[in-house]
């Protein structure tokens, strides 16, 4: 579960592991009471408790409403979906296919770039231009790496989750070799750390997350509104 956070409108907002969502619901019910509420809208659950508490569910994939809408919501969320991540900082990047959780490929890359320097006039100016000609070969190896590793699963992967310098990961997804993986970028952008493979490796926990907003009643103004 990722760490509650304010949630504009009110409220919190927050990620749920899919293979959690069941327990964590029971939980709400066990604090709030019984849901009296529950239905769907624009692909999302809304669920209203017996104290007033809201809860609205959006799952990271599409999923199809059933009859049990909540168990179809829960089911639908633990299914696997194959996904492409995408990780760049200045210096650094990461590319990985993902089979739900498990990792099916992956690339971890790393290419100088040098510091900052304190000095000024004509030498701040060449240090400018190295830094970015270094830069700039950082995104042309990444968009390889990318071509290399990702593009040959793009047939079969339904998302593509992108995260660290956004300008850097706007910058290697403008690669045309890339266009069949760039239509399929989600957002937001993954909050994670240097591009390694450990940072990788945790990307499922944040990209197969139900996002949760829940509004408590101590959420809400007295006149009862978020």
């Amino acid at each position: 579960m990722t760490r509650p956070r304010p949630a504009a409108g009110g409220g919190r907002q927050l990620g749920v592991a899919p293979e959690r969502l069941g327990r964590w619901l029971d939980g709400v019910a066990d604090r709030h009471g019984a849901f009296t509420d529950v239905d769907q809208a624009d692909g999302t659950v809304r669920i209203t408790c017996a104290d007033t508490t809201a809860v609205t569910l959006r799952a990271p994939f599409p999923w199809t409403p059933g009859p049990a809408l909540l168990t179809a919501f829960t089911t639908q969320a633990r299914q696997s979906h194959r996904a492409a991540v995408l990780l760049v900082r200045r210096g650094r990047w990461a590319v990985g296919v993902f089979d739900g959780a498990e990792l099916v490929v992956s690339k971890v890359d790393a290419r100088q770039v040098q510091g900052r320097t304190a000095a000024g006039g004509w030498s701040q100016q060449r240090f400018a231009r190295r830094r970015g000609n270094q830069t700039d070969a950082v995104v042309t190896h990444a968009a390889d790496t990318a071509v290399r590793v990702l593009l040959p699963h793009a047939a079969s992967v339904v998302a593509l989750f992108t995260g660290g310098d956004r300008g850097l990961v706007d910058d290697v997804l403008a690669d045309p070799r890339l266009r069949p993986l760039a239509v399929l970028r989600r957002e937001p952008a993954l909050d994670v750390g240097e591009p390694t493979k450990a940072v990788l490796l945790t990307t499922p926990g944040l990209f197969r997350a139900v996002d949760v907003h829940i509004v408590e009643p101590g959420d809400r103004d007295p006149a009862g509104t978020r």
